[in-house]
């Protein structure tokens, strides 16, 4: 069987062959100690986390002692908006968001509200971005955070963090950004933009899967209710025993995004092009979200006059996506669309196509015929 061309990097990217080679020597030589442990195989593998630390630190100018360690995205999202709602509950019980934010933040404060907080849920514009005077109007005075993704995961829009982040530090307000698939694809200075808390993830960065980490603010000191409880890893607001192999994987995979983000950027941007000036002939298909305030690899476009969910099925050999990974089980359509105010018919058809470091200009030449050749023969 013939292997579908991989499409899909927001979902996951492969872990670069440099990652892969570094983590190794954590898994069986004699670098596998406790990180915990006051003797020789404890302070080589803290010595090597505290590196990995530094690196993550460095991609999003921030200082090593800033990042918290997690299991990924989704723990360090929890860990900042519960932990913050939390502690900070006294001064006021009122959230912010948007509703085309990844299911980490929306459940989370689905939770919240169980428990009493109150929470905002902003429409965005139709290209997918935040109306800033919108969400401006939106805060309060109990208004203790507000929650925004940098970039969207389905459709890939770059939110101005920078606009967000003057207005909430003016306030007092803490922003925590959703930074998973922004991290590598887009810079990002936590001191330029504001930002007091950013959620992270190893394996949208080419990286292994199961780690992440979480940016704290710390000038001025931000404090966080921890949400796993247990011994003092991680300044007592992550209890566990490190995953020293992971992190060195998140650490070497965030200082190889850092060396080749700017190169990567038109190589993706290229291939991206080159595959929409292959497939807008076919007409009666359009691109969702921002044009302009996008990352260069992610082309999210629905395609009309097509019977319902046979699109992806006709289109075997390519690896895609509709919408998030993490929305598959739901069985239900794509929030992010439904919020663009586009029609169930038209999200039935629409595909996430998303390119990234190794794909090739031979693999988006094959996509542009096959998808030409389907779409063809399904409006027949």
């Amino acid at each position: 069987m013939t292997k579908p061309i991989y499409l899909d990097y927001m979902s996951t990217t492969p872990i670069d062959p440099r990652v892969a080679e570094k983590m190794l020597p954590y898994l069986n030589e004699d670098l596998f100690g406790n990180p915990s442990s006051t003797h020789y195989y404890g302070y080589k593998a803290k010595a090597a986390i505290e590196e990995a630390r530094a690196q993550v630190a460095h991609l999003i100018n921030a200082k090593p002692e800033n990042i918290i360690w997690t299991s990924g995205a989704t723990e360090a999202t929890n860990l900042a908006i519960k932990g913050a709602a939390s502690f900070y509950s006294r001064q006021g019980k009122h959230i912010v968001t948007s509703k085309t934010e990844h299911l980490a933040t929306l459940e989370t404060c689905k939770h919240l509200e169980s428990l009493g907080f109150d929470v905002t849920y902003l429409t965005p514009k139709p290209d997918g971005l935040i109306d800033i005077e919108n969400l401006k109007s939106s805060l309060r005075q109990d208004t203790i955070l507000v929650s925004i993704a940098h970039v969207n995961n389905e459709i890939g829009v770059i939110q101005n963090i920078q606009a967000i982040g003057e207005i909430t530090r003016s306030r007092g307000i803490l922003l925590h950004v959703d930074a998973a698939q922004s991290a590598g694809k887009t810079p990002i200075d936590t001191q330029k933009l504001k930002i007091d808390l950013a959620s992270f993830s190893a394996h949208k960065v080419y990286g292994p899967k199961g780690i992440g980490a979480l940016y704290i603010r710390s000038q001025p000191k931000l404090q966080l209710t921890p949400q796993i409880h247990g011994a003092l890893q991680e300044n007592g607001l992550r209890a566990g025993t490190l995953a020293t192999h992971q992190i060195i994987g998140m650490g070497e995979a965030f200082h190889v995004a850092f060396q080749e983000m700017a190169n990567e950027f038109k190589h993706i941007s290229a291939l991206r092009e080159k595959l929409w000036l292959g497939i807008e002939n076919l007409g009666n298909i359009y691109i969702n979200g921002s044009i302009t305030d996008r990352i260069p690899g992610i082309l999210n476009v629905s395609f009309a006059n097509i019977e319902g969910e046979v699109l992806i099925p006709a289109l075997k050999d390519l690896a895609i996506s509709q919408s998030s990974a993490c929305n598959i089980d739901t069985n239900k359509t794509s929030h992010v669309l439904k919020s663009l105010g586009i029609s169930d018919e038209l999200i039935t058809n629409t595909i996430r196509f998303s390119l990234g470091r190794f794909t090739t200009e031979k693999e988006i030449d094959f996509a542009i015929k096959h998808i030409n050749d389907v779409v063809k023969k399904l409006r027949r």
